[in-house]
């Protein structure tokens, strides 16, 4: 049974990427998300592929390896692809389902779609990346090696 709108856009809306997002701008997102389920054992991603959609855990769980190895464990409310859905370059990671597993997915053109209607969500997951990056600099990178400007 598919998810209802509203609680399609609340998952959306707990992703950190879409954290500063109105209702309005989850609503075009929430939209132009496609619900999709997959068996357990499908791969969602493979390691070294272009990346071309993003996807939310809604139910189920997946495995996340990075040269066979696994790194991760996803469950609802978990995200993957963003970066590829952002740069457009290879998946650094496989991502395999554990359970019967349901997801949203924005494709590369549906998420580009929302952004030439809906510039706005594009400066605001630029500022919440940039508060990730500070919140990474500041616990990984000793203060006197920090190269970014203040």
């Amino acid at each position: 049974m598919p998810f209802t709108k509203k609680h399609r856009r609340e998952v959306l809306g707990n992703v950190w990427l879409f954290e500063l997002c109105s209702r309005r701008e989850l609503d075009s997102l929430e939209s132009a998300a496609t619900e999709m389920q997959f068996p357990i054992g499908k791969e969602l991603t493979t390691q070294g592929e272009l990346g071309r959609h993003f996807m939310v855990i809604v139910e189920g769980e997946a495995e996340v390896t990075r040269d066979g190895t696994p790194i991760a464990a996803l469950g609802p409310g978990s995200f993957f692809g963003e970066m590829s859905l952002l740069d457009g370059q290879p998946r650094t990671a496989t991502v395999t389902t554990l359970a019967p597993t349901r997801v949203l997915m924005l494709t590369t053109a549906t998420f580009n779609g929302v952004l030439a209607t809906m510039p706005s969500v594009n400066s605001k997951m630029l500022t919440v990346l940039a508060a990730r990056l500070r919140e990474v600099e500041a616990k990984y990178v000793p203060t006197g090696e920090r190269t970014t400007s203040a």
